[in-house]
């Protein structure tokens, strides 16, 4: 049978330099989680710098962007994502190819040196989240929060009945909070399961609140799912919420 047989790994936070060629990355290690943090508005010559790094079909989707705020975005996330993957690999930059699943999700296609990676990313407002495992599925999501809409009727739409009713118990001033709490909890687990928004948001609960520690609390139909993953919140700039998603070890007896 297979049991869990470690508790969460260590996870390092680091903030991204300003050069699409400056970090000196640490090895990543069995056990460990790095989990870069990007500014998005960076100058001019970063984002040159970055987009030199680019495929040619990233190239020509950066292009698609209507708005250069949104190309820039998408350049420097996609260039700051090879950077780093590269400084982990021991490969150059350029040369790294991607494969995409059937939900969009990208993984490195195997090359020369090629070692195991897991990897995703996110991003909202001026700031993107960059998250490194050696072997365990993870998933990261990051919010900037807002307050021009009503969360308990997304909340209605999206979450749970047990969220539904937990937002709903607290004080109004403390939903706004508590739904972001909630919505990157959830996409951060339903990004590492790798199936994207194809996975019912109201299949799981989780817990919602900053001063109750991020946990995985039920799944279905499937309960024994909840004993696999472990959730933790990610330091993010004021006015986010960010939160991460880590599959647990499991070791054959």
């Amino acid at each position: 049978m297979n049991i869990l047989t470690d508790s969460v790994p260590i996870i390092v936070q680091r903030e991204f330099g300003t050069s699409a060629t400056e970090p000196i990355t640490p090895p990543l290690r069995e056990g460990e989680i790095h989990v870069w943090r990007q500014p998005l508005d960076r100058e001019t010559v970063s984002v040159e710098a970055f987009s030199g790094l680019l495929s040619a079909d990233e190239q020509d989707r950066a292009q698609r962007f209507r708005f250069e705020r949104d190309r820039n975005e998408f350049i420097v996330s996609r260039g700051t994502l090879r950077t780093l993957l590269a400084a982990y690999q021991g490969t150059p930059a350029g040369q790294l190819q991607f494969a995409y699943s059937a939900f969009g999700r990208p993984s490195l296609i195997e090359g020369k040196n090629f070692t195991p990676i897991e990897f995703n990313i996110s991003h909202s407002g001026r700031v993107t989240l960059l998250a490194f495992s050696r072997s365990r599925r993870i998933g990261i999501d990051i919010e900037e929060g807002r307050r021009d809409f009503d969360p308990t009727d997304i909340a209605e739409r999206f979450f749970s009945q047990s969220e539904r009713s937990a937002l709903r118990d607290l004080p109004p001033d403390l939903r706004y909070e508590a739904f972001f709490c909630c919505w990157t909890r959830k996409e951060a687990f339903i990004k590492a399961l790798g199936e994207g928004l194809s996975h019912p948001l109201d299949a799981f609960d989780v817990s919602l609140t900053r001063g109750v520690t991020a946990a995985l609390l039920a799944t279905r139909p499937n309960a024994d799912e909840v004993a696999r993953w472990a959730l933790r919140d990610i330091a993010a700039p004021e006015g986010y919420v960010a939160s991460l998603a880590v599959e647990l070890a499991l070791t054959a007896t």
